[in-house]
């Protein structure tokens, strides 16, 4: 056999073989650029265990509507220009080769727009098939659906394990980044229904300091219900306890006997 180039479509179906294991690698793939976006808050929508389909949507920066088609093309990226870039690097990813390898085994759409963009451009992509950008209203920030995953693929999709088990790997994928990134908003669905929702570091303090508040507020109302039920009792018991005055005839009786009668008295 001689010598060739191979199809790029071959070429990110080989590559999408080490980026793409499962839908869970998709999701983890995601949320990193998310997060290298600077997005703040970020929607993880869950279709069949994300075999079916798995929507990302972030506020963060977003892709220019000329970089579009580039952002979906191997090895190009704006992570790094040069060899010094690469030697310190920050960002998760730099190859440029997630995007690229996803389209070319799903059906995938990558929509975006940049802060001050009047709306957002999107593109389509199926097997690598790219079609030019058209416009579309969107919020700012970026959003990738991958819909039937590995449709082009049936020897990788029949390795793909039941729906409740891949959709407990994408849980967990999630909550190793949620963890490292408690200023982000992570919010998951699956199959339409709210699963998790990872709030933002300050607003779980805030909500315990507030309940904190709450129950220190309560506390002290029913310390003080207390004291002044308490003083009640005690003036009470006081009103009790005093005296009744003696009457002078008594006085008498405790002299003469308790027979006795002031009129007995008799007088020389």
């Amino acid at each position: 056999m001689p010598i060739k180039r191979l199809p790029d479509v071959l070429i990110n179906q080989i590559a999408a073989g080490e980026v793409v294991e499962r839908p869970a690698s998709v999701v983890k793939e995601l949320l990193e650029n998310s997060l290298d976006a600077g997005a703040s808050r970020i929607e993880i929508e869950i279709e069949g265990g994300g075999a079916r389909r798995i929507r990302i949507s972030d506020n963060g920066a977003g892709i220019a509507a000329d970089e579009l088609l580039l952002a979906l093309t191997r090895h190009a990226t704006s992570k790094i220009n040069s060899l010094e870039d690469l030697e310190q690097v920050l960002s998760f990813g730099f190859r440029g080769e997630a995007l690229p390898s996803m389209a070319s085994i799903s059906r995938f759409s990558l929509a975006s727009r940049t802060a001050g963009a009047e709306h957002g451009f999107i593109v389509v992509a199926d097997a690598s098939k790219l079609a030019a950008p058209e416009p579309i209203a969107m919020p700012y920030g970026t959003r990738i659906d991958v819909r039937e995953l590995f449709y082009n693929i049936p020897a990788r999709r029949k390795f793909l394990k039941a729906e409740r088990t891949e959709y407990g790997h994408v849980e967990d994928a999630l909550h190793t980044i949620a963890l490292a990134y408690p200023q982000v908003e992570f919010r998951l669905s699956h199959n339409g229904k709210s699963e998790r929702v990872y709030t933002p570091q300050k607003s779980r303090e805030s909500d315990t300091e507030n309940t904190s508040r709450a129950s220190d507020t309560e506390n002290t109302s029913r310390e003080s219900d207390t004291e002044d039920k308490s003083r009640a009792s005690d003036t009470e018991n006081t009103s009790h306890a005093q005296p009744q005055p003696t009457r002078p005839d008594d006085r008498l009786r405790s002299v003469f006997g308790p027979n006795f009668e002031p009129a007995s008295i008799a007088l020389d």
